[in-house]
């Protein structure tokens, strides 16, 4: 397996890539919609919600605040977790330029 040159695209281009690997996965999915239904939430919340276990939730909790896209804090012995509106919007600006340029182009 080839090495990933990371170095050779932009910083918004990795960004964008790595908020899109980490929303690779089903489970990663239903926690963002889940926190986006709640104002905040703390793990053992999305544990009761979703079929996984409590190990498998906070390694695709860890994944999503490494791509930032979700930040916690900490709060006595747990940790809330809410939605990163910055790397939302810079996700959202990214794919609704894409699709406004391919508007513009004429192809089958």
């Amino acid at each position: 397996m080839g090495i990933s040159k990371t170095e050779h695209f932009s910083e918004n281009q990795n960004e964008i890539a790595t908020a899109a690997k980490a929303l690779g996965h089903p489970a990663r999915i239903a926690i963002m919609e889940y926190l986006m239904s709640v104002d905040t939430c703390i793990c053992g919340d999305i544990v009761n919600e979703l079929p996984l276990a409590q190990p498998t939730i906070s390694q695709h909790l860890k994944e999503l605040k490494n791509a930032g896209l979700i930040k916690g804090s900490i709060e006595g012995n747990a940790i809330c977790y809410c939605i990163d509106e910055t790397c939302l919007e810079k996700i959202m600006t990214y794919f609704s330029a894409m699709a406004a340029q391919l508007k513009s182009k004429n192809c089958c």
